[in-house]
């Protein structure tokens, strides 16, 4: 009987696991399959989720392509995202190491400010993050979107990275003070290093935030050649008196190149980061 009943939990397991996997995968299904279809075939009836042999083109791809605003929107969202997961990467593990290794009066105030912050909506700030740029002249200028993308990640990344670097043994801190190194020698030399599976797994988060981020980029950036690809998506909306919703889908999965690249290849990064980080935050 106990042997059965592990069976049966194990299959209900592996059961939700995949209507859930499903559910998630379907809708990118259905984008690419879209992006496939010529956009007369969108609106035929009965709707098909898969298109016909007869009814799968590239013409879409081909469409988006031979636009030059999809490769300047493009570049803007891959300088935009690199630039933040940088900085962001820089400043968290800066603050996550100080708030790991040092006893200071406010440390804990400290840390506390920082977790509240990830509770704030982000529309909530658009106002006040409104008269800031216009304050600092920063609105419709691509590299104005940087300060604040870096802003609304550090709370997530230096809770992740801190709860890593709080793992790493002191004994590492004290072999370095005594061969004569400073304090940046260890965060350069030992917590950097070892707290780099959870760096990565940040800066996934980090780049999908920059990288699929649309309401403020579109509240301060009004020049078409300076805004960043969800706006240009969007922009296919309505342009020829009715959406196209080929040419919608068909950017859309161009855009998820880069996303599922820098996935591949820190996966194993980020599956330790999140473990690691999770457990011992």
């Amino acid at each position: 009987m106990p042997m059965k009943r592990i069976r049966y939990s194990e299959l209900l397991m592996y059961f939700a696991l995949s209507l859930g996997g499903l559910v998630s995968v379907l809708p990118m299904i259905y984008m690419l399959s879209t992006s496939l279809k010529p956009n007369g075939a969108l609106y035929e009836y009965p709707p098909h989720f898969f298109p016909s042999k007869s009814n799968i083109t590239v013409e879409n791809y081909i469409y988006i392509f031979q636009q030059q605003k999809f490769y300047i929107n493009f570049i803007n969202s891959l300088l935009v995202s690199v630039l933040t997961v940088a900085l962001a990467a820089a400043i968290s593990a800066s603050l996550a190491f100080c708030i790991a290794r040092f006893r200071f009066p406010g440390r804990r105030m400290l840390f506390g400010l920082v977790i509240a912050t990830m509770i704030i909506p982000g529309t909530a700030l658009i106002v006040p993050q409104f008269e800031l740029a216009t304050f600092l002249h920063i609105t419709n200028k691509l590299w104005g979107l940087i300060p604040f993308y870096v802003a609304w990640v550090i709370p997530f990344s230096t809770f992740m990275i801190k709860g890593f670097i709080e793992g790493i043994p002191r004994d590492f801190d004290e072999a370095v003070y005594m061969d004569g190194g400073s304090v940046f020698t260890v965060f350069r030399a030992i917590a950097v290093p070892l707290s780099g599976p959870a760096i990565a797994s940040v800066s996934i988060f980090n780049f999908l935030t920059a990288w699929e981020e649309y309401p403020w980029a579109l509240t301060v950036i009004n020049d078409n050649a300076k805004r960043t690809l969800p706006i240009a998506i969007a922009g296919f909306f309505g342009e020829h008196q009715f959406t196209q919703w080929g040419y919608v889908f068909a950017m859309s999965v161009a855009s998820l190149i880069p996303v599922l690249i820098i996935f591949i290849c820190f996966q194993r990064y980020f599956v330790k980061g999140l473990q690691t980080g999770g457990i011992k935050g």
